[in-house]
């Protein structure tokens, strides 16, 4: 497990390009046959990813930096599938995860394993890749799946300003109930780039993006910092950005991508937002 130690804006402030990259960009999370993870001390959030290959599952164990006999002693997880089919089993109980869907875990969980699904299930003809995110938990709510279809989904921005996209809630108040979590995936429909645009803050949250379905040779232009000094992270597909509670987080696409967006902190009102003017942006 990699460990991030949580940044003032000040210091922020003073980092050069690489250091940017270094502290709040997370690359290679996903490597076959493997689970990586990634903890970052704003708001105790961690990240992963699980690729396992056929025949081989992967059992998730509690990272010593967590001091727990398991991973979910005092977290909650969600899973989400990337590409492929996965079965992912917790306590006995299997649920196949999909590209798009959304396996929420709950506290307790004590044997959570990752699998390759049933050759030729896979609706995108990929291996199977899943992203996990996780936070503390002071409450159990019951696991679920929720499959991309069954998400509440809505539609935000407009074509003149080329940030129309379809937002998918998975994890949320009036949804699947967590602890903490927040989880969704937005994609800007074909023609638009834009993402949460115009712009916001939340400064009782913790938000982390993960792009991806975004091909090789295309970048996405990620922005965060304090809005009126923001800098910029060229980012790539499969890669995620650590957005503290401070930070703005909104991005630029060279071609059309996916992000799931997983936030952790203060509460879980979605539309708690401080909206920031794109003419007020520096």
């Amino acid at each position: 497990m990699e460990i991030r130690h949580a940044t003032h804006p000040r210091d922020f402030a003073a980092y050069g390009p690489d250091r940017v990259r270094e502290q709040f960009l997370v690359q290679s999370l996903f490597r076959d046959g493997e689970i990586t993870t990634v903890y970052t001390h704003h708001d105790r959030m961690v990240i992963g990813g699980a690729v396992p290959t056929p025949g081989a599952p992967l059992t998730l164990d509690a990272p010593d930096p967590l001091r727990a006999e398991y991973f979910c002693q005092r977290r909650e997880l969600a899973v989400v599938g990337i590409s492929g089919s996965a079965e992912v089993t917790v306590d006995g109980t299997t649920y196949p995860v999909g590209p798009r869907d959304i396996l929420y875990v709950g506290r307790g969980a004590r044997d959570i394993t990752f699998a390759a699904g049933p050759a030729g299930s896979a609706t995108d003809g990929a291996a199977p890749v899943l992203y996990l995110v996780s936070a503390p938990a002071h409450a159990e709510y019951p696991t679920a799946l929720v499959p991309v279809g069954e998400s509440l989904t809505t539609e935000a921005g407009d074509q003149a300003h080329g940030n129309l996209r379809t937002v998918h809630k998975h994890i949320h108040l009036d949804g699947v109930r967590s602890c903490q979590l927040v989880v969704g995936i937005t994609a800007p429909q074909d023609g638009n780039v834009w993402n949460s645009m115009p712009c916001h803050l939340h400064d009782r949250r913790t938000e982390i993006y993960l792009y991806f379905d975004l091909p090789a040779t295309e970048r996405v232009i990620h922005v965060m910092g304090e809005p009126q000094a923001t800098r910029s992270l060229v980012v790539a597909d499969r890669e995620a950005v650590i957005s503290p509670s401070w930070s703005v987080h909104f991005g630029s696409g060279s071609t059309n991508y996916a992000f799931v967006w997983a936030m952790a902190g203060e509460n879980q009102e979605f539309t708690d937002m401080d909206q920031i003017a794109v003419a007020d942006l520096r």
